[in-house]
């Protein structure tokens, strides 16, 4: 990891778009519809996910800044590709949300590139990645991730997509990433909330993917396991 760094603390405003389609209802359109259908399910799946525990996250923000710090070179949150999301109005365990890429079975950001930016890195454990070079900028993926907050990001500083690669490619970590190596977010978080898997998650709803992280020395501390 490079011994530069450039502290940014400063989050932008995100456009948080539930996915609304593109495909049109009506006869002309059921064509189109099994033609998405079927190049979905072509997709394979990726051979690596994150898994979280929000009872146990204490909202350090530690996993956002390396995770900007190994792919940017910058500590910068609005260009981590995990979100802690922090509710000062509400009452744990509701006042955090953790939100990291799925990397979806059927992944609706990469049917969603009209240039096929957002592709799956089959060289990569078939992780769902951003070419930057191809990507123009149009925030399709954004829009089209059906999960809020969107899981594909936008660049602010680049005019660019991001999204999470399981640090397939860190150029600021001297770490390897990717399905085979490490990720920075679950080597930097303190209370170990955040953890990685090959085994792909239930899909439907959060449950696959929010999960207890809390062992028995949890217990101990006075803090509930369950």
């Amino acid at each position: 990891m490079k011994k530069k760094r450039k502290m940014v603390m400063q989050i932008s405003r995100r456009d948080f778009l539930k996915y609304t389609g593109t495909v049109a209802i009506g006869a002309g359109a059921f064509p189109n519809r099994i033609w998405l259908d079927d190049a979905i399910a072509a997709i394979p799946a990726s051979e690596g996910y994150l898994l979280v525990d929000t009872k146990k996250c204490q909202g350090c923000l530690s996993c956002m800044l390396a995770c900007s710090l190994v792919h940017e070179g910058e500590e910068n949150l609005s260009l981590a590709r995990i979100q802690v999301l922090q509710n000062s109005f509400a009452k744990f365990p509701d006042d955090l949300t953790m939100a990291q890429c799925r990397q979806c079975v059927e992944p609706a950001c990469v049917e969603a590139c009209p240039v096929k930016a957002l592709f799956v890195d089959k060289k990569n454990g078939n992780v769902r990645v951003v070419d930057v070079k191809k990507c123009i900028g149009c925030k399709s993926c954004v829009q089209a991730c059906p999960f809020e907050p969107s899981r594909a990001l936008w660049n602010p500083n680049k005019k660019k997509a991001l999204k999470c690669d399981l640090c397939s490619d860190a150029p600021f970590w001297s770490k390897k990433g990717g399905v085979e190596g490490k990720q920075a977010c679950v080597e930097v978080c303190p209370l170990s909330a955040i953890k990685f898997t090959k085994e792909i998650p239930e899909q439907k709803g959060d449950t696959g993917y929010k999960v207890n992280l809390r062992e028995e020395s949890w217990r101990r501390l006075g803090y509930s396991a369950d």
